[in-house]
């Protein structure tokens, strides 16, 4: 027997009792609301669940979410919910909860530890929701598997929370058998949970075990048991460690510590703690193995952290053909790391004593351990020898200050350079306390005493390595379009990140709707920048239309009969408009005070009630009232009346409305399609004549999910709101007046044909970027400038100067663009000088004392492929000229001529009249 409920839903489960589960509508409330206390709540441990994004969007959709929303947002929840035009019927309801396809194969429910596939991304892939809210999931529908996730505490300055959807996973190798096995732990587990787990899995005593750090097979430190993370230790994804059991009566010293039977190979440093040079091969002069007792001194980690005796390194004895080891997706590090390494001036330092000028009491800085970590690993980089390092300490560090980086997913390597800059000058810098300065306006004083000013302010509270080599300054203008005041002042900057111009273009077909009823639907076709956004589009689009001044364009996306969204961000990026969109313009008056839109859904008046039709758009006048709706939609549905209506109307109507019709019957004939003034002449007698008479169309108001509707009546009070959304039900009456075929089938933003030619790849040159960088241009509407004359915030004009220019000269390539709306990468390939890149016109400044403005090229950073992975590498020249082909642990010789290609990202230049 089947008990039934309100809804129709009724599910008979596998026990044979009968569920009732929530309607979708109620499971979407229940979902939020779990979601929003749990985000209320955040603390270290709670516990996160994957759930395949395949699976949670066909629960999106089942409870009229908006799918594709979640991987441009935060949260899945947090996603405006807009109801999709499909009744509940036409949605159906998912299936069991089935994480099959993001575990690795042959995980299933059985599985007590399934595994996340490693090249999984969130949005894309997977997303992550709260315990309670996967509870309540598992509860409706079943499925799995379960994969927890705990929320750790990350960042040593500034604590924040992340959910650890990879576990550090180790491979565990028992010397008594040579078995190995997977271990996988939080990497914020200490080294006393490490030996619980393996004892635990062993069976052995803690007392009796000892563990070593067992990277690339070699060992290099005991791990003791102690309150230390594995974090901490240094410890990688995957990486080896070494269980030994040492054998009764041997191996142990009257405290019960035990000795390591093996030589510990001292780490690959130009010099020990005691300072000693190391041969090529990485072993001291005069090293011989020794029995090293396992005390607490062996736990230091990697030499990375060993920072006594920096002392200078001679030429003779410098390498700088190292690679680095990718330890997991740290390529992008290791191409950052590789042009910094090999930046002249900052090698020459780091290879010198720098030790008197570590800062350990700037609270900005990171207590001056990424200054020393970095002057390590640059050593051992230019130690001689061509042996790979590993950069483990380095990216200990890293993970500590700059938990963004931490974990084992693609970053971006410019991102890193600049962190690195900013933090090794915190690190260095040689002010102990910062002076206070009063800025004062430039009050019409020359520019060049103005800059200097500022240049000498900025010195007295910055004063490192980093500064005196990587830091210029531009000039800033800022023009008020209502009182033309201008305001300069002079900004230092370390890096320049350049806008890459694209002069490529696309075709658009647009429909333009008249939101007055004045004219049928006309698509345009009009051609705009491939990189533009949706201000050049309306601009575009507002000549071929031949827009009034007193009108504007209301962009939208149509989907499925509804409109799926607004375009009114002038700034969105037409990227995201696919070609296969259907993307209309709503053509309405502009007036000073906003008014009402009130937007116009067409459905069957039949059982199902489904959406047809082009949704449109129209202004409301106050007072807001079902009669004054009515009148709008039969004001904007004018255009659409069918001849034979107008006819049929003359020979039987009289008074004020026969010749109202007449009238406008007339001016169809003389004016085609387009209806003129007297459209509203005609709506000011309709209404006369329905005084007393009921609404022309069957219309409801509905709220902006589309979850509530209430049918409109003459005298309907209707709540003033930016915009009012109305279902118009259309019956035989309405099929019989109006011609709905101009409504129907919507041409595609772009039809692309079958032999379409691939569009040749953009070249562009260095100083087309720079020229794109410095023009002047209005601020958006997101970034005001409040003007000091105006008392008011506004969108002023900018234009950029270079003033100063820097000894070492980085350029940020901008191929990539993330926004609310899309993520972006461009392969256009940017024409660089290599030699002889001349400045001197873009320098504004006339001080001699500055030095050249032509620069050299000495290292590139390079990024293959496409967003969301990829790979990066590294060019760079080494003192005798050549240059070299930087590929994590792989390093070779390149021909010069080899070096320019579209994977060029950031570019370093050094000053030839600094160059030594």
């Amino acid at each position: 027997m089947t008990i039934p409920d309100s809804s129709g839903y009724h599910f008979l489960m596998e026990n044979g009792s009968i569920e009732l589960p929530c309607k979708p509508e109620e499971e979407r409330r229940i979902v939020q609301e779990l979601s929003a206390k749990a985000d209320s709540n955040l603390r270290e441990g709670n516990l996160y669940y994957p759930i395949s994004t395949r699976w949670f969007r066909a629960w999106q959709r089942y409870t009229g979410q908006t799918e594709g929303l979640y991987p441009l947002s935060a949260n899945p929840f947090e996603a405006q919910s807009v109801i999709s035009s499909n009744t509940v019927e036409d949605r159906p309801r998912p299936g069991v909860i089935d994480n099959t396809d993001i575990i690795v194969s042959g995980g299933d429910d059985k599985d007590d530890d399934p595994q996340l596939l490693r090249t999984l991304d969130e949005g894309r892939d997977y997303v992550l929701v709260q315990q309670d809210v996967w509870e309540k999931l598992r509860e409706w529908y079943k499925g799995g598997p379960a994969l927890p996730r705990k929320m750790i505490s990350v960042g040593a300055q500034q604590k924040q929370f992340v959910v650890e959807v990879f576990p550090l996973s180790l491979r565990l190798i028992d010397s008594r058998d040579q078995s190995e096995g997977p271990l996988r732990l939080s990497k914020k587990a200490s080294l006393n949970d490490l030996y619980g787990k393996v004892c635990q899995l062993k069976g052995l005593d803690p007392q009796k075990a000892r563990i070593w750090d067992f990277f690339n097979k070699q060992k290099q430190t005991i791990l003791l048991s102690s309150s230390k993370t594995l974090e901490e230790s240094n410890l990688q994804m995957d990486q080896d460690i070494l269980l030994e059991v040492p054998t009764d009566g041997l191996g142990m010293d009257s405290t019960g510590n035990g000795l390591a039977l093996v030589p510990v190979e001292p780490s690959r440093s130009i010099f020990s703690i005691a300072g000693g040079p190391t041969m090529s091969n990485g072993n001291s002069t005069g090293y011989n193995p020794i029995y090293q007792q396992s005390t607490s001194t062996s736990t230091c980690g990697d030499m990375e952290d060993a920072y006594d005796g920096l002392k200078p390194l001679k030429r003779e004895d410098r390498g700088g053909l190292a690679g680095l080891q990718n330890l997991g997706n740290t390529c992008f590090m290791n191409s950052s790391l590789q042009c910094l390494v090999h930046t002249p001036p900052l090698a020459e330092y780091f290879l010198q004593d720098y030790s008197d000028e570590i800062n350990k009491q700037n609270p900005l800085g990171m207590n001056g351990e990424l200054a020393l970590s970095f002057g390590e690993l640059l050593r051992k980089l230019w130690s001689p020898g061509r042996a790979p390092v590993a950069p483990r300490a380095f990216k200990g560090k890293l993970a500590r200050f700059a938990p963004q980086f931490s974990g084992y997913n693609q970053h971006d390597s410019q991102e890193l350079l600049a962190f690195l800059l900013d933090g090794l000058h915190e690190d260095l810098n040689r002010v102990k306390q910062k002076p206070y300065f009063e800025i004062k306006d430039s009050g019409g004083r020359p520019d060049e005493d103005v800059a200097d000013e500022l240049w000498r302010y900025h010195k007295a509270r910055n004063d490192s390595v980093i500064v005196d080599i990587c830091q210029g300054q531009y000039k800033s203008t800022l023009v008020c379009p209502v009182c033309d005041k201008i305001s300069i002042t002079f900004d230092p900057f370390m890096y320049l990140s350049l806008p890459l111009p694209s002069t490529a273009t696309r075709s658009m077909t647009v429909t333009v709707f008249y939101g007055d009823g004045s004219g049928l639907p006309m698509p345009f076709t009009v051609t705009v920048l491939k990189q533009g956004c949706c201000k050049d589009l309306n601009k575009a689009l507002s000549v071929a239309c031949c827009l009034r001044n007193d009108e504007y364009l209301l962009l939208a996306e149509v989907y499925e009969h509804r409109i799926y969204r607004y375009l009114e961000n002038p700034s969105e990026p037409l990227a995201t408009v696919k070609d296969d969109e259907h993307i209309v313009a709503y053509r309405l008056p502009r007036r000073e005070v906003d008014l009402t839109k009130l937007e116009i859904c067409h459905r069957y008046q039949d059982i199902e009630r489904k959406l047809f039709l082009t949704p449109l758009v129209t202004i409301l006048e106050d007072p807001l009232s079902g009669l004054g709706i009515d009148l709008a939609v039969k004001r904007i549905l004018s255009p659409l009346r069918r001849k034979s209506f107008f006819t049929s109307a003359t020979g039987h109507s009289s008074g004020e409305n026969g010749s109202a019709f007449n009238a406008l019957d007339e001016q169809m004939k003389s004016s085609g399609s387009q209806l003129g003034p007297a459209i509203q002449t005609t709506e000011e007698m309709d209404a006369e004549g329905m005084s007393g008479k009921e609404l022309s169309f069957r219309l409801c108001i509905t709220d902006e999910k589309g979850h509530s509707c209430r049918p409109i009546v003459k005298d309907s009070s209707v709540k003033p709101a930016r915009k009012v959304k109305v279902m118009l039900d259309w019956t035989d009456k309405e099929h019989e007046l109006y011609d709905s075929s101009y409504l129907k089938d919507l041409p595609e933003v772009h039809k692309s044909g079958i032999l379409a030619k691939k569009t040749k790849q953009e070249a562009i040159s260095l100083f087309s970027c720079l020229d794109a960088f410095l023009k002047e241009e209005p601020l958006g509407p997101d970034d005001m400038w409040y003007c000091p004359q105006c008392k008011e915030h506004r969108q002023a004009s900018k234009k950029l100067d270079l003033w100063r220019l820097p000894d070492i000269l980085v350029f940020h390539l901008k191929r990539f663009s993330y926004s609310r709306w899309l993520k972006n990468k461009l392969d256009t390939f940017v024409n660089f000088p290599i030699h002889n890149l001349d400045l001197s016109n873009y320098v504004k400044s006339k001080d001699a004392s500055e030095g050249s403005h032509t620069y050299e090229l000495y290292a590139i950073s390079n990024h293959y492929g496409g967003l969301g992975g990829g790979h990066y590498s590294a060019y760079g020249k080494l003192t005798d000229g050549k240059w070299y082909h930087f590929d994590d642990a792989h390093v070779s010789p390149v021909n010069e001529s080899e070096i320019k290609t579209s994977a060029a990202y950031v570019l370093f230049y050094q000053r030839v009249n600094s160059q030594r």
